[in-house]
């Protein structure tokens, strides 16, 4: 099978396509044959070694997948060759790949698997955040910073769904009306210069009472000034640059939170809770109430561009790599 794998994190040319045996799934474990694999932000700092925790060398990237069940291993149930699933894997930019069963996830007809490798995280992320973590209400007014990449996008459609009224923030005219697009009520320009009066305009004039924040750049702290009283401020990620302060008086002054969101360790301590939100966010696809964009995708030889786009934060929604064509499925 073909793989992408580098034996060093120095640079995105370090990663090379060769051929490699076939991987078999131990006890616990299914063999996945990719169609798609998901490219985010992170995915690309992980590429290079510029994440909190190097991966060992070497390293295959991608981590989000969508293709079919290949094989299981012992003990596996409710899981079968030929399934359509989304799979959290270990190295994803290949032909085939290896997920614990746990973490692999039929997937509805009427979900692609495009869109299927950039899901789990990005919507249950957005999810746990607005509903776990911020109490968003209907009726309330939620600002989604970043809100045209992946997991921005996401909450912007999740944030929809629970009835916000939705304001994207987005740097360009193109990402702003992808954003409209998608499920968002007004949008807003990401120019520091009079940026919170015309937040307050865009939110009733009293001030978003969510923020979703993916990016923590120069908006971070204007953004939390803006909150309405009793305003929830949700720290998601850090793709603006060094990370920024927040004097604590603000906090009080406003009667806001300012709280993290970590759906990683949300899926490590309550498991559970998590995959009955992914059966939910899954439904809501089967029933036609949310439907994800793709990012821009590229073909499995164009790994390294996909890796560069990734990194650039220029795209619409999450990236993908095509690996193989989802039009029929496998032998």
């Amino acid at each position: 099978m073909r793989i992408v794998e580098a034996q060093s994190l120095d640079s995105i040319a370090d990663y090379q396509l060769k051929e490699a045996g076939m991987p078999a799934p131990a006890d616990g474990e299914v063999l996945v044959r990719v169609s798609a694999c998901g490219v985010g932000y992170v995915d690309a700092l992980v590429s290079l070694g510029r994440y909190q925790v190097k991966p060992p060398l070497p390293h295959v990237p991608g981590q989000e997948a969508g293709g079919w069940i290949e094989a299981v291993g012992a003990g596996v149930k409710g899981l079968t060759p030929g399934q359509r699933v989304m799979a959290t894997v270990r190295g994803g930019f290949a032909d085939f790949a290896i997920a614990p069963a746990a973490m692999a996830t039929p997937v509805p007809d009427a979900m692609s698997l495009a869109q299927a490798a950039g899901f789990r995280i990005n919507h249950l992320t957005a999810l746990h955040g607005l509903r776990d973590r911020a109490r968003l209400q209907p009726g309330e007014h939620l600002l989604v910073l970043g809100a045209a990449g992946g997991v921005g996008m996401a909450a912007v459609q999740v944030g929809r769904i629970l009835g916000a009224r939705v304001i994207a923030a987005a740097s360009s005219e193109e990402k702003r009306a992808h954003c409209l697009a998608h499920g968002a009520d007004a949008v807003i320009d990401t120019q520091e210069e009079g940026w919170r009066d015309r937040l307050k305009a865009a939110s009733g004039g009293r001030g978003p009472d969510v923020i979703f924040d993916p990016v923590c750049g120069p908006l971070f702290q204007p953004a939390f000034r803006s909150l309405a009283w009793g305003g929830r401020h949700l720290v998601v990620g850090f793709v603006g640059g060094p990370i920024p302060a927040l004097p604590a008086n603000l906090t009080l002054m406003k009667g806001a939170g300012l709280l993290g969101v970590d759906v990683r360790q949300f899926l490590l301590f309550e498991g559970r809770r998590a995959a009955g939100q992914l059966d939910e966010l899954l439904g809501w696809v089967a029933d036609g109430r949310l439907d994800p964009p793709v990012g821009r995708c590229f073909a499995f030889e164009d790994f390294a561009a996909a890796l560069e786009f990734a990194l650039s934060g220029k795209g619409l929604g999450k990236t993908v790599l095509t690996v193989a064509s989802e039009d029929a499925p496998p032998d």
